[in-house]
């Protein structure tokens, strides 16, 4: 069972989805189905066919999460420390061909949001992050081309 590593907020994250999928959403597609059953020939009955549909996905879902919880493995950015880039580092880099700057953090697959400024750390450009120091120069494969970019500052927020 391979674990899936994840920040704290990641995990707090994930826990709060999963308790509004069991405590809101489950028992509102119930009420829905039970509402469409009490409207008679199922078979025609597209409300209930909607309901028993949005309810698998719910199942889904709370099965996807449930899954990912039990693997988790929560890492505390907060008690990190060093020079070298790892899982839950924020890092300052910049594109050497532009001299644009960012700041990304590194974290687990399910929390990635690159407009707020977390990658993936199965990402292409967190892979090359991984294990640099201040002042090194990582090349990503990106889709436009081969891109250089110069680690500036490794921080652990």
């Amino acid at each position: 069972m391979e674990k899936v590593p994840m920040t704290a907020g990641g995990y707090r994250a994930l826990d709060d989805q999963l308790k509004q999928l069991k405590s809101v959403e489950r028992p509102a597609v119930i009420a829905a189905i039970s509402e469409a059953r009490a409207h008679g020939d199922l078979s025609e009955n597209a409300e209930y066919h909607a309901a028993k549909e949005r309810q698998g996905w719910i199942e889904g879902q709370i099965a996807e999460i449930e899954d990912k919880i039990s693997r988790a493995q929560v890492i505390d950015v907060s008690k990190l420390s060093g020079d070298r880039v790892k899982f839950g580092a924020t890092v300052t880099m910049v594109d050497e061909d532009t001299e644009e700057e960012g700041c990304y953090q590194i974290v687990g697959e399910h929390e990635a949001d690159v407009k707020q400024g977390k990658i993936s750390v199965a990402s292409p450009i967190a892979r090359a992050l991984i294990s640099k120091e201040v002042g090194d120069v990582v090349e990503v494969n990106t889709p436009g081309g081969v891109k250089a970019y110069e680690i500036l500052k490794v921080e652990w927020k």
